[in-house]
C-alpha cells in the first residue's frame, strides 16, 4: 500500500551524526527502508554535529523512499545534536537513534504500537530480560554502565538502561523536554527523561537487539569526570517542578487499522495529577493521548 507523499507524517526521527560519512549511507539505507514498509508516513531529520567531513553533503544529496533532511547543529555534542533534532520535529511522535543502526530497527513496530496506545516515552533497553546484546565493549566500560544506571534509576522512572540509543517520545512532549535540555554530552539521556518524568511521564523499556559498533566517541577515561558533573547538575534541577506542556495538536485524520495495521484503538486510563490533560478522542483517527499515565509501564 503507497502512501502520500504530501501527507503529513505521524512519526520523524532524528539522527545525530557528527563526522559519520563512512557509517551514515548504510545507516540511512537500513533505516529508510524500514520506514518506507509502514503504512503511516515517516520522515527522517539528520543532525549534522559540525562535522568536518562529507556528512552534510551524504544527506543534502540523498534520494531514497522516505524523505531525509538536513539540520546542521553547530554546538558540539550528542545532547546537542539530539536536542537541536527534536525541536526541528512536527510530528505527532517523534524520536531519535544512533547513526550505526546498533539497536535492531525491528524493536521499531512494538514501539509505534505502544505510542499509539497512548504511552508517552517508549524507550530501548539493553538490560530488559527479552534483550539479545552481542558485542557489549570491555568489561570496564559495562560495569561503568550499570553504575551510572544505578545512580541515575530514581530520576528516569526506574529503568535500568538509560543510554541505549532508541528513544521515542510523544511529540508535543518530546518538543518540551527538548526544549529544556541542557546536557550537552553523554549524559543527556538522563536529564530529556528527567524532564519527561518530572511532568508526569511514565517511560516503558522494551527488549533490544544490539549489536556493539565499531566506531565510539565515548571514552571511560576522557568523559567519565565530565559525566558525573553533568549528573550533579542534572540532580540540582531535578527538584522544581516542570510546567504544564500546552498541547494544540495538529493531528491528520487516518483511519488506524490503516496506518498501522492493528486492532482497533486502546483507551487510554487518565489519572491525576497529569501535566498533560484533555484526551483527544480516538475514533478512527491517530490514537494520541495529551493525558499520559504517571504509572511506570513495562513490556515483557
Amino acid at each position: 500500500m503507497g502512501i502520500r507523499r504530501d501527507r503529513p507524517a505521524l512519526l520523524e526521527i532524528v539522527v545525530p551524526a557528527f563526522n559519520e560519512a563512512d557509517r551514515l549511507p548504510a545507516g540511512l539505507d537500513l533505516l529508510c527502508d524500514k520506514l518506507a514498509g509502514l503504512a503511516a508516513r515517516a520522515e527522517v531529520i539528520v543532525v549534522d554535529n559540525a562535522s568536518t567531513d562529507g556528512t552534510a553533503g551524504i544527506v543534502e544529496s540523498w534520494d531514497g523512499p522516505v524523505p531525509v533532511r538536513l539540520v546542521r547543529c553547530e554546538r558540539r555534542g550528542k545532547g546537542a545534536a539530539v536536542r537541536a533534532g527534536l525541536l526541528a520535529t512536527r510530528a505527532p511522535y517523534v524520536g531519535f537513534m544512533d547513526a550505526d543502526m546498533a539497536t535492531d530497527l525491528a524493536a521499531l513496530d512494538e514501539a509505534i504500537v505502544l505510542l499509539r496506545e497512548g504511552r508517552p516515552v517508549v524507550v530501548g533497553s539493553r538490560r530488559h530480560g527479552r534483550s539479545v546484546v552481542q558485542g557489549y565493549a570491555l568489561p570496564v566500560r559495562r560495569l561503568g554502565a550499570i553504575i551510572f544506571n544505578r545512580i541515575v534509576r530514581d530520576l528516569v522512572g526506574g529503568i535500568p538502561d538509560t543510554q541505549c540509543g532508541f528513544k521515542f517520545f510523544y511529540g508535543p512532549l518530546g518538543r518540551a523536554a527538548a526544549a529544556d535540555l541542557r546536557t550537552s554530552g553523554f549524559s543527556f539521556d538522563v536529564e530529556l527523561l528527567a524532564h519527561c518524568v518530572r511532568r508526569g511521564a511514565s517511560v516503558t523499556d522494551i527488549p533490544v537487539i544490539w549489536r556493539d559498533r565499531p566506531g565510539s566517541t565515548f571514552s571511560v577515561r576522557r568523559h567519565s569526570l565530565r559525566c558525573l558533573l553533568d549528573l550533579a547538575r542534572i540532580r540540582a534541577r531535578a527538584g522544581v517542578r516542570l510546567p504544564v506542556i500546552p498541547v494544540r495538536p495538529n493531528i491528520p485524520v487516518v483511519p488506524l487499522r490503516a496506518v498501522f495495521g492493528e486492532p482497533g484503538p486502546v483507551q487510554v486510563a487518565l489519572s491525576e495529577p497529569i501535566a498533560l490533560s484533555n484526551p483527544v478522542a480516538l475514533s478512527n483517527a491517530v490514537a494520541l493521548a495529551e493525558n499520559v499515565p504517571t504509572s511506570r509501564a513495562k513490556t515483557g
